[in-house]
């Protein structure tokens, strides 16, 4: 009964994380951008936060967890961030795709793409951050290449 309990409570906390996340700027669904998003580049090591352009970088949507998303990785550029680091300077206009080793030992990488989020659309003002981080994570061109599109096919 014990282990039943615990998979209910995780289960029930996994459902939760979505509930707190920011929501998608009005007109654009949420599913159907998490499922595109979830497509190009998902697994358990994406974070992409969203934020208005030219601000000051507050997240305004999350896809990914608040763990995936705040942890400390290599910037490529001799630093470590956070995705909301990154975010930071996407919303002052830098247009990033960086990869690097995280641990070369293991064969892990991470991959950075930054950038405004449309040129027209409901998505027109926002700025987004995308990372993956692991064996099996894709370099930042590659990136900015699939999350582009699933913005596009997301009507954003």
């Amino acid at each position: 009964m014990t282990r039943t309990l615990h998979v209910v409570a995780a289960l029930t906390a996994a459902f939760a994380v979505p509930a707190c996340a920011p929501k998608p700027p009005a007109g654009v669904d949420a599913e159907l951008l998490a499922q595109e998003i979830g497509n190009a580049v998902g697994s358990d090591s994406t974070c992409v936060l969203f934020a208005k352009a030219g601000g000051n970088g507050a997240v305004v949507h999350r896809y990914g967890t608040h763990l995936t998303c705040g942890r400390t990785l290599p910037s490529c550029d001799g630093s470590s961030v956070t995705a909301a680091d990154m975010l930071k300077r996407a919303a002052k206009g830098e247009v990033l795709s960086l990869s690097c080793d995280t641990r070369p030992e293991d064969a892990r990488t991470v991959g950075w793409a930054t950038g405004p989020v449309a040129q027209t659309g409901p998505a027109r003002d926002l700025v987004y951050v995308a990372v993956m981080e692991g064996d099996r994570a894709l370099p930042g061109r590659e990136i900015r290449t699939r999350i582009e599109a699933a913005f596009r096919v997301a009507k954003l």
